[in-house]
């Protein structure tokens, strides 16, 4: 464990190097990794983060030797997978007068895993602040970078980011500091984030212009170097390597059956968020569409997504018609993928996803969105009850940028 190394006034990096080599999202870490929890020695004495489950009760005994945890008064926990809040059940026995300082969501999972009391949150909203007796710490959510309750804390007088996953590089390292670095450390940078962060771009995007005004002198994250010089060159990497390179030669083709027009509304979310990502999208009701026309479109289509309202269980029109001559097609390079709107079980969507199961075509699924990019958050096939409320359209352009993505990388 790492004995108080001071980052700025009163703030100290406590943490655990693991120089074994670390299997790590079906990875294997030859470098080994660092668990970077950060003390902030205020009147509010405040914990950022925490190591991984494996030292936990090592992180607590340790803690014990440098404070006395009567007095911590909050831990921070920016992201709950057991490499950041893996003490967080061993430290709350010891530390009864701390809160822990976290999203709603975050809150949820750390019940979930730890059997917590609801008592002991303190749940932020984007771009609260938190007096902790002579620092000021400001949230903001950054959701999917890499898990749904992400966020990351900033101290407005140090001027230093903690970003929990976000600026890491995967070094075991007793240096610390990326200037003290006995080599570049550039190209580990650009792996993790290649790694961990890449799936996310969009959300990426979202995080730097959520701390785009903010004046960043530091950058200490939760795995390797704390950033402490050229802190604006790794932001610019961050800024760089997200850049979404709008597609422009794929296409994609959505053709649907609607009866009420929910399934129609639908369509055209997932649209949205395929346009924003470039992919020219065609969006075919099969009510105004002749078969030969749709499977042309199909034929020049890098992903094909298929609709339809259920009504007494089946599909609707002649949509199953033509789903039968798409699938008669070569969709060997193709991703493919169902989608609608239904009043109570909604078996149609689950008819046509076994259709396109059955081809050569990659079939996009939860499972598969899950391997791919690293969350749950894009369920597929898309099924949305009647008509689609703000926070479901809202699912269905993401869907449509989740797809795209596919497409574009």
């Amino acid at each position: 464990m790492l004995n108080k190394i001071e980052v700025a006034k009163n703030s100290y990096c406590v943490g655990k190097i693991d120089d074994r080599d670390v299997p790590f999202h079906r990875l294997m870490l030859t470098k080994g990794t660092t668990y970077n929890a950060y003390l902030l020695d205020t009147d509010k004495a405040t914990l950022i983060d925490t190591v991984d489950i494996s030292f936990g009760m090592e992180f607590v005994k340790h803690l014990e030797t440098i404070m006395d945890l009567q007095k911590l008064q909050y831990v921070v926990i920016n992201h709950v997978e057991p490499d950041h809040a893996g003490a967080i059940g061993a430290l709350m026995n010891k530390a009864k007068n701390a809160i822990i300082v976290t999203t709603e969501l975050g809150k949820k999972f750390l019940i979930g895993m730890f059997k917590i009391k609801e008592d002991r949150f303190h749940i932020i909203r984007d771009g609260e602040t938190l007096d902790i007796g002579g620092k000021t710490l400001q949230f903001f959510e950054t959701p999917f970078l890499h898990t749904e309750e992400t966020m990351v804390t900033y101290c407005i007088e140090d001027k230093i980011l903690y970003p929990c996953d976000q600026f890491s590089t995967h070094i075991a390292n007793y240096e610390l500091f990326n200037d003290l670095a006995k080599e570049d450390i550039t190209e580990d940078f650009k792996v993790y984030y290649k790694l961990i962060m890449h799936p996310h771009r969009p959300y990426v995007r979202a995080m730097i212009d959520k701390i785009k005004n903010l004046e960043i002198n530091m950058i200490c994250p939760s795995h390797g170097y704390v950033l402490r010089k050229d802190v604006q060159k790794y932001i610019d990497l961050y800024d760089e390597l997200s850049q979404v390179e709008l597609s422009t030669d794929k296409k994609a083709l959505i053709v649907f059956s609607s009866m009420t027009g929910n399934t129609s509304k639908v369509a055209q979310g997932i649209k949205e968020g395929l346009v924003e990502m470039g992919v020219e999208t065609n969006v075919v009701n099969i009510k105004s569409a002749d078969l030969n026309t749709i499977l042309d479109l199909a034929k020049e289509a890098s992903a094909i997504i298929i609709g339809s309202s259920t009504k007494y269980g089946d599909m609707i029109g002649n949509i199953e018609d033509t789903i039968k001559e798409i699938i008669k097609l070569d969709l060997s390079e193709k991703l493919v993928t169902a989608f609608g709107s239904y009043g109570w079980s909604g078996e149609a969507i689950e008819i046509i996803n076994d259709y396109l199961r059955n081809t050569n075509a990659t079939l996009l699924d939860t499972s598969y969105m899950i391997k791919a990019t690293g969350d749950d958050h894009i369920k597929l096939p898309l099924r949305v009850n009647f008509a689609p409320e703000e926070q479901m359209k809202a699912q269905c352009v993401d869907t449509g940028i989740a797809i795209g993505e596919l497409l574009v990388k």
